[in-house]
């Protein structure tokens, strides 16, 4: 079996698990700390246009925005120009979770590299990003769509 497909499977897999034993503890599930920061960063976007940036189906947001919203994390509203279109906006409650998020991914990234020097670090980064971009132009020659390897956005399978 190939070397580095094994390694980076079965590490994708141990970092997911520790990923999501992270965002478990804030009420979360792995995944929604993306929407929830796609929302932090600009409040009331569409589930196609979350979905567009994470790579992932509408139908996949659109089944974690209602657990979020249900957990009381957004609401969903009418658009006001558009009325076929729904827009997701943050409460107060995710809101108030961006610091605590932003925190815990900080820790978690430092304990996972914690046996690297900053030139292995930075190493690491730019070569992830530059397999994570042939993997994209794979996927485009041969007619599929982007997918960054999540499936979905909150542990749930579509």
């Amino acid at each position: 079996m190939p070397e580095f497909l094994d390694l980076h499977g079965s590490t994708n897999k141990a970092v997911r698990a520790v990923a999501d034993a992270d965002m478990r503890r804030l009420g979360l599930h792995l995944g929604q700390n993306h929407i929830l920061a796609l929302l932090w960063e600009q409040d009331g976007r569409t589930p196609g246009e979350i979905a567009a940036a994470l790579n992932v189906t509408t139908p996949t947001v659109v089944k974690a925005a209602t657990r979020m919203s249900t957990a009381g994390l957004l609401t969903r509203r009418r658009d006001l120009h558009d009325n076929r279109l729904v827009r997701l906006w943050l409460t107060d409650a995710g809101r108030a979770l961006q610091e605590p998020v932003e925190r815990d991914r900080e820790a978690l990234e430092e304990q996972l590299t914690a046996d690297l020097t900053d030139t292995e670090r930075e190493q690491l980064i730019s070569a992830l990003s530059k397999i994570r971009r042939r993997a994209q132009a794979i996927l485009t020659d041969v007619g599929l769509p982007d997918s960054d390897g999540e499936g979905d956005v909150d542990g749930a399978s579509n």
